[in-house]
């Protein structure tokens, strides 16, 4: 069995867990066919009880503890700098030296790298085959922000996202192949970094369709006579955070004023205090972190997501479709899953749309959609089926196949400040 370093920002565990699902999936593929060494960080207290259950599928490991509130502070230091702050808010001596040991010990010809802020540990890793999976454009999703922050935020939001691409193509640069989590995320990148675009490419995230099955029996968790509009996710993370408020606020009193039964319960762990307080608005649940999300969107009259920002492939959309629930989606929401729109999910552009597409679903429920929205996840988003990409990558001849191309001036390639 031959040997291959696994790097990932956030240890890949549990496997159902927001944006752990595709590096637990990752490593759990990779664990059947190589001998996987693995570096992670844990950023989360509560992650430390899976750290034997990924150890199981490792060979060696390095488990980095990353305290969130010191990695900020620590990265105030790259200001200093032309250096974006999300390397050094993920800089570790020890992780680093781990690396080297690993490399200089073990016959490693493969590195697979886990989100853009991990390539900074495998950089002098030339004689290796290095892959790169940066899931989304993080420094678009920085860009973003900075259209919804007010100075100084938006400033450092928007440095952010400059300096973060410029590191992004260069990594794209130095890799033998770097990956995004849709062919829409693939195609941007292509276009922000052209000097790479032969050796960038996809892979779709995937759905345990068994466990995310329709046929499970779950208690119900809500009220009886009650209409429930689900929203799943992390929630102190700020794109969910700002599609909640926007919900509550700007949609649900008018599909209220139509359908009093209805409710919006918005189920994650770590809710923010601004999510904690839209329960004081009428119609509105916030549970908190739940032991299993299933009973929620089994018992849901349909699911939601009005994200107005986000980058690659929603998750939650793909669960609530494995589930056969209708979901109502943002654009933004539906970007990278193919999905027939008005047969398989429903767009929704603006808080009118919304309104209209949850009111209709609410007085006319569709079965038919939600049998159809499963029929695609089995069809287009298994973890088998995507994950082949990754094989086929890994198992190219370790040699590069052409050199990389000159370096790109930056200058020229309509970056903004």
């Amino acid at each position: 069995m031959q040997d291959i370093l696994f790097l990932s920002h956030r240890i890949p565990y549990p496997p159902n867990k927001g944006d752990k699902i595709r590096s637990y999936h990752l490593l759990k593929h990779l664990s059947e066919r190589y001998r996987v060494h693995l570096g992670t960080f844990v950023d989360d207290p509560d992650d430390w009880q899976h750290v034997d259950r990924v150890k199981a599928l490792c060979g060696e490991t390095h488990f980095a503890r990353l305290a969130p509130r010191t990695a900020r502070l620590r990265s105030l230091g790259a200001l200093a700098a032309q250096r974006p702050l999300t390397l050094d808010y993920y800089r570790n001596a020890g992780l680093r030296a781990w690396v080297a040991r690993v490399l200089h010990e073990l016959p490693v010809k493969r590195i697979l790298v886990f989100s853009s802020a991990m390539a900074q540990f495998a950089a002098r890793a030339e004689q290796t085959r290095r892959i790169v999976d940066f899931v989304d454009i993080d420094s678009d999703k920085w860009l973003q922000y900075a259209e919804k922050k007010p100075w100084p935020m938006n400033w450092l939001y928007r440095r952010e996202g400059r300096l973060l691409l410029r590191y992004e193509r260069q990594v794209a640069q130095d890799f033998d192949a770097s990956l995004f989590v849709s062919q829409a995320e693939s195609d941007l990148f292509k276009r922000l970094a052209p000097e790479s675009a032969a050796r960038i490419g996809y892979f779709n995230n995937g759905v345990d369709t068994e466990y995310f099955s329709p046929a499970h029996s779950h208690p119900d968790p809500y009220p009886k006579d009650e209409a429930h509009l689900v929203f799943t996710g992390a929630m102190d993370y700020w794109p969910n955070v700002d599609a909640v408020q926007w919900f509550a606020r700007e949609v649900l009193p008018a599909v209220l004023a139509q359908f009093p039964a209805a409710r919006f319960s918005i189920v994650g762990a770590r809710p923010t205090a601004a999510v904690r307080a839209l329960a004081a608005l009428h119609g509105v649940q916030v549970t908190g972190a739940v032991p299993d999300v299933r009973p929620y969107l089994a018992h849901a009259r349909l699911a939601v997501a009005p994200l107005r920002i986000a980058r690659g492939i929603q998750n939650k959309v793909l669960e609530a479709m494995a589930m056969a629930k209708p979901v109502v989606a943002s654009a933004q929401a539906l970007e990278g899953i193919a999905a027939g729109i008005g047969t398989e999910v429903v767009l929704a552009r603006d808080s009118a749309e919304f309104i209209g597409a949850v009111l209709t679903l609410l007085q006319q429920p569709r079965d038919t959609m939600g049998e159809a929205a499963r029929t695609r996840v089995l069809a287009d988003y298994t973890w088998e089926r995507n994950l082949a990409v990754v094989d086929e990558l890994l198992d190219a001849d370790p040699r590069r196949a052409a050199a990389a191309p000159p370096a790109a001036t930056l200058a020229t390639t309509g970056e903004t400040a």
